[in-house]
């Protein structure tokens, strides 16, 4: 996984900020955070399923 440096981090959120303008910013975090938590828990559940089929194969 690649590593940003602070400034990096920086200079990308003033390229969002020009870009989207100031009103748009906490429209896309919010998007940014459901869809990173959609994420989340889809992968969440089909590990889960895979474990429940682990141990099911096992008896």
């Amino acid at each position: 996984m690649p590593h940003i440096s602070f400034s990096g981090m920086l200079l990308i959120g003033i390229a969002l900020l020009i870009f989207f303008g100031p009103s748009k910013l906490p429209e896309l975090g919010r998007a940014l955070g459901k869809g990173i938590n959609e994420f989340k828990k889809a992968s969440r559940e089909d590990s889960d399923s895979v474990k429940a089929e682990e141990k099911d194969e096992k008896k």
